[in-house]
């Protein structure tokens, strides 16, 4: 119960000081970890032990990350996973056993280096990049292909490893562990199916099992859980969907394969079960918790007495390792022709060591392949390295990603329309407007920065143009100078509000509709000229409202005209106070601002609700 409240106590103080200073909450673990690594040995703790346990969470996100996807998402991400994480793999493997060799190493020790040195961070790459929202972005995309390689590699690793035994090594450890020598025999538990097996028959086996858990994901699946949830008890549906994960862990741990990938492959065939939301619901927060001390584990792990005794060393070879690895990814990345952030995200975002090295690690000294010495001193690095990860994402957030968010990979197209309507913009809100007034009889210039969603609209035979809508001279192409109306639909408050700013001031005989991301984005378009704003949410909102009170028993005039009545008083208020709003001042030191808002806080809410007075339904 102390380590527990340890843990726990280290996550809550440390996790949200971290997010606040942007470092995210990986390196706020990881940082706990290493505060806590005193207290830990304090407490007699076997933080390696601890780890094994906590390795579960990396299971469980590799569950959910399944349930995300579908087979066919899997087999569209064929090539990036094979080809590019094959490459990556053999790459790195290569040139950090070269290095090895070079630096004196036998070509065996060497190997086994690279293969360990090869494999990145599953649980701080993916975390990272879920908190982030990178992960569905296009680098987000070939980290993931190459991390699920990297667990599909592991199971080679562990068969060839033992392969690369030395002599002397094998000899000793055979010697420390035979009778006689104060080794005691441990006699346990051994669930093992493939002890004992040839090669060929160990590959049938593992086969077999993973057909078992793709059939039984598929067939199996909803009826255990229609027949639990007749129970209507929350916490059982909890339970069996932890049961879930972990037999199908145990099973694929009983033919030596990675729980984390049969796991993973389970999810893909159970992305479309009816209870996939309900199940990634309940172990969602279970793997926060798992993967937190996973984290925690990481930093207290790191043997502080040979880090100092080595400094210099230690440094040098993780510095290496993601000089090496970056190296390699971004060749890989221009091979597949990554552009701009994403050919960065790929090269930084897994340029570390991971958490299956430590497996490998402990495997290779077990099976002599590794000398201790040389096993401590590369635990060392790869903890190190995973700790730097977060500060790598650090640098590519604050230095990399702004560098190429307003550069163009692509030349802008040549632009011959001579409408008076331009749209920036065509996602899910700017695609909207553009239907709207096509199909009204209205021409439009769309003008959008992402190629894909270009070549799609071309696909259906809709005319629109590449190229950045900030740029003032893509804006003359586009003929602004000749237009009535512009419509502002592009992502990033910044970009709009610089797009908004210039069309008014050099422009302003056309009509601006900007689109805001909330309130606050409203006070800044209002303040430098824009009168035609539109929150991005804000309809939706209103309509989700008046679906509420006629769900409450209203009719659908009175939801009607009572959401009416809310619209007009908040735009009112919304034009009162966007006055006294300052960009210059943070709202909380806005004293005119506040004042006005205490003020008539009071006066607007007696007011509208004395307008939206409508007699309830269940009042007589």
């Amino acid at each position: 119960m102390l380590i527990a409240l340890i843990l726990f106590l280290g996550g809550v103080v440390a996790v949200p000081i971290a997010s606040r200073l942007g470092l995210g909450s990986v390196l706020g673990y990881l940082l706990a970890g290493i505060v806590l690594s005193p207290v830990l040995h304090w407490a007699d703790t076997d933080v390696t032990r601890l780890q094994h346990f906590a390795e579960f969470g990396v299971v469980m996100m590799l569950f959910l990350v399944g349930l995300e996807m579908s087979p066919r998402a899997l087999w569209e991400m064929r090539s990036r996973i094979f080809v590019l994480g094959g490459l990556q793999v053999v790459g790195t493997t290569v040139l950090a056993a070269a290095i090895a060799v070079a630096l004196g190493q036998p070509w065996t020790v060497g190997l086994a280096i690279g293969m360990v040195l090869a494999l990145s961070s599953t649980a701080i790459v993916n975390q990272t990049l879920n908190e982030k929202g990178l992960l569905r972005c296009d680098g987000g995309h070939a980290s993931f292909s190459v991390l699920l390689f990297q667990d599909i590699a592991v199971i080679p690793m562990l068969v060839f490893i033992p392969l690369l035994a030395i002599p002397e090594l094998r000899d000793a450890t055979l010697q420390v562990a035979a009778p006689g020598h104060g080794a005691t025999e441990h006699h346990g538990l051994n669930l093992s199916l493939v002890d004992g097996l040839q090669g060929w028959q160990v590959a049938l086996v593992s086969f077999a099992m993973i057909a078992v858990v793709v059939a039984a994901g598929h067939y199996l699946t909803d009826p255990i859980f229609r027949f639990v949830s007749r129970s209507r008890l929350r916490e059982l549906f909890v339970s069996t969907a932890l049961m879930l994960v972990l037999a199908i862990a145990l099973l694929m741990t009983m033919v030596g394969l990675s729980p984390a990938l049969g796991t993973f492959l389970a999810g893909v065939v159970m992305a479309r079960s009816d209870y996939r939301h309900e199940i990634e619901s309940d172990i969602s927060p279970l793997k926060g918790i798992f993967l937190g001390v996973f984290f925690i584990t990481v930093g207290a792990g790191i043997d502080f007495t040979l880090l100092s005794d080595n400094i210099g060393t230690v440094l040098g070879l993780t510095f290496g390792l993601i000089v090496i690895k970056a190296m390699v990814l971004y060749g890989l990345a221009h091979l597949f022709r990554l552009k701009g952030g994403d050919k960065w995200l790929l090269t930084l975002g897994l340029a570390q060591a991971g958490e299956f090295g430590f497996v490998l690690l402990s495997f290779s000294v077990a099976n002599a392949v590794l000398p201790r010495s040389v096993a401590d001193m590369l635990l060392l690095v790869v903890a190190l390295s995973m700790l730097l990860t977060p500060l790598l994402f650090i640098l590519y957030d604050k230095v990399i990603a702004p560098r190429y968010s307003n550069r163009q990979e692509r030349e802008a197209d040549a632009i011959d329309s001579s409408a008076r309507i331009i749209i920036a913009g065509h996602g899910r809100f700017g695609g909207i407007v553009n239907r709207a007034l096509s199909a009204a009889g209205f021409e439009t210039t769309v003008v959008d920065y992402s190629s894909e969603q270009l070549e799609m609209l071309r696909g259906f035979g809709l005319r629109a143009y590449f190229g950045d809508a900030t740029r003032p001279d893509l804006l003359h192409a586009a003929g602004i100078e000749e237009a009535n109306v512009l419509v502002v639909a592009i992502d990033g408050k910044e970009s709009i509000t610089q797009l908004t700013r210039y069309v008014i001031k050099h422009y302003p005989h056309v009509h601006v509709v900007a689109r805001a991301y909330d309130r606050m984005h409203v006070y800044d378009l209002w303040s430098i000229g824009c009168r035609d704003i539109i929150r991005e949410t804000y309809d939706s909102s209103i309509r989700a409202g008046r679906s509420a009170f006629e769900a409450l028993g209203f009719s659908r005039d009175q939801a009607t005209m009572m959401m009416q009545e809310f619209e007009e008083m908040d735009r009112r208020m919304m034009v009162d106070l966007a006055d006294l709003y300052d960009t210059d001042v943070p709202i909380s030191e806005n004293e005119p601002f506040k004042a006005r808002v205490r003020d008539m806080r009071d006066e607007w809410e007696h007011e509208l609700k004395g307008r939206m007075g409508v007699k309830r339904p269940d009042e007589s």
